[in-house]
């Protein structure tokens, strides 16, 4: 029996001291070691390495790395080889910001059954004696940082290994500096564990830039996408339908028809309502399109894919559409863009009365200058009640806006910036809009919004809900907020949210949107009538007031 128990304690001991450690799990190790000592280590961080070439020598080590044993042996020769960390006595000074930490996790670091204890520590003393000055690969300009330094390797695929330090230079980008990290569906470690073998089978361009699509809809971000020419000619297609449409209630409502240079008769009218196209639902087409396309909530994704919703690569589509009441199905014929002639309409008043008492001013926030908001207030001051309609991008008018409506200074945001001298920190700041003003604007501010009211919107929404009299009317808006990072992916244009937006108590805005006092959105009987319900249900809210 002794002898037994000894085998078997003697086993155990062979087992653990050889721990076997899978090809997901090496890579899983090296994409966030390589990360960390990229943004952590002074030297590394100071841009004296060729930091991908190290990845690439590092990849090809790994090919005789098979047990715990051995991988800890790698890094930690590795880590040696990288030169001397220095003490950093300013690396332990108390600061007085105020930290924002749901997105700080380096965990990993002491995870057991990948590391030893002996790495672990080399980890933590880079952590506590980090590079705190300039950073070769994180640039700061204003209160957002970019990215720079980085070695372009084309979109087109040309091996595993730089594919993956594609996925590894991207998730690492989200790791650290992406603020609303923690607000993913997928836990953004579990999207790594996800994503390396579907980088590791990819073996063309068309799968290279669809996978790499795919990571970045991770973010679940709205301000996010990924330029790609190929992706849209694989997924949506070159030739398009030669009509414009509005959504709703999972439905298109066909609001407008274009010529084409072949003088052809097209076979819609507007207010067709399309439910069908090539044997798939608008849902349908939505939610298998929607797997490329980043976006905070479902309404955000509806608003993103919707336009690509008619395109196709073939010369029809097949179509089923509600009439007056009765269903048809038509194969209609598709065009090129350049082929289709947009029919020009006569541009929109930047500012204007709703009714002839001019006791309702209407504002399209669109197309209003900077320059141009005292001009507005002039003509608009007289009004009982202003709608600001926002459900478009603002040109900037936030502070001369919020000088003229609001009756004092009032903090109207929280935001939250990256802490560069400690990646994966962020820091708070309240942002206080207006002035003191006794001159504000006393009469009802109405705030128009939805699923476009994105960003810049959003903050400007918010500034307007510091008025005392102000109703926010529409739907929820983008849930995208926070000044964006643009970069390049694999030499594709692409870009996340960069800086955290809360409200003053720290309530969340991202993926959730502002809420409106009043929910109000498009029917498809009102598209087909051609109203604006929602400009509708503002009238009728500033009459029961009245």
């Amino acid at each position: 029996m002794r002898k037994a128990f000894l085998f078997i304690l003697f086993f155990l001991s062979l087992h653990f001291s050889a721990q076997i450690v899978s090809e997901n799990q090496k890579l899983e190790s090296l994409c966030r070691v390589w990360g960390f000592l990229k943004y952590y280590h002074p030297q590394v961080a100071k841009g004296n390495l060729n930091w991908d070439q190290q990845l690439f020598k590092k990849m090809n080590e790994f090919e005789r790395i098979n047990d715990k044993a051995a991988l800890n042996n790698l890094y930690s020769r590795w880590i040696e080889s990288l030169g001397k960390v220095n003490e950093c006595t300013e690396c332990l000074q108390e600061t007085d910001k105020t930290y924002f930490l749901k997105n700080f996790d380096l965990s990993w670091i002491d995870n057991s059954d990948l590391f030893t204890e002996s790495t672990s520590q080399k980890l933590h003393y880079i952590e506590d004696n980090r590079n705190i000055g300039n950073n070769h690969y994180i640039g700061k300009g204003g209160r957002k940082i970019y990215f720079r330094n980085e070695n372009s390797y084309g979109s087109k695929f040309s091996s595993q290994q730089t594919s993956l330090l594609e996925l590894f230079r991207y998730w690492n980008y989200v790791e650290y500096f992406f603020p609303y990290k923690y607000k993913t569906d997928q836990q953004w470690n579990e999207v790594l564990t996800e994503m390396i073998p579907k980088f590791i089978s990819v073996t063309n361009d068309t799968d290279y830039q669809l996978t790499l699509a795919e990571l970045v809809a991770k973010t679940d971000d709205s301000h996010a996408f990924l330029f790609s020419t190929l992706i849209s000619l694989h997924q949506y297609g070159n030739r398009k339908l030669p009509i414009e449409y509005s959504y709703a209630e999972g439905k298109l409502v066909i609001t407008k028809i274009n010529d084409n240079r072949f003088h052809e008769k097209t076979l819609f009218e507007i207010g067709d309502v399309i439910y069908d196209v090539n044997g798939k639902t608008i849902p349908q087409m939505v939610n298998s399109l929607g797997k490329y396309i980043p976006a905070s909530n479902s309404w955000g994704k509806v608003n993103k894919v919707k336009s690509k919703l008619l395109f196709s690569n073939n010369d029809s589509l097949s179509v089923k559409l509600e009439r007056n009441g009765q269903n048809m199905e038509v194969i209609a014929k598709t065009y090129f863009t350049k082929d289709i002639i947009i029919k020009k309409v006569s541009s929109p008043q930047k500012w204007k009365f709703l009714d002839e008492e001019k006791k309702v001013g209407y504002v399209n926030m669109g197309i209003l200058a900077k320059d141009e908001v005292n001009e507005m207030y002039t003509n608009l001051k007289s009004a009982e009640s202003i709608i600001f309609d926002l459900r478009n991008y603002p040109k900037l008018t936030i502070i001369p806006l919020s000088e003229l409506l609001l009756p004092q200074s009032t903090t109207y945001y929280q935001f939250n910036f990256p802490e560069t001298g400690y990646p994966g920190k962020f820091y708070s700041r309240k942002n206080n809009i207006g002035r003191k003003n006794p001159d504000y604007y006393k009469g009802n501010v109405i705030v128009l919004v939805d699923e476009n009211t994105q960003s810049q919107a959003e903050t400007t929404t918010m500034m307007f809900k510091q008025h005392p009299k102000t109703k926010v009317i529409g739907s929820n808006t983008s849930g995208a907020n926070g000044d964006i990072i643009r970069f390049k992916i694999a030499d594709l244009d692409t870009c996340f949210t960069g800086l955290g937006a809360y409200y003053p108590d720290g309530r969340e805005t991202q993926r959730i949107g502002i809420i409106p006092d009043i929910i109000i959105k498009p029917s498809v009987e009102g598209l087909k009538s051609g109203k604006d319900e929602v400009l509708e249900r503002a009238l009728l809210y500033i009459k029961n007031k009245n």
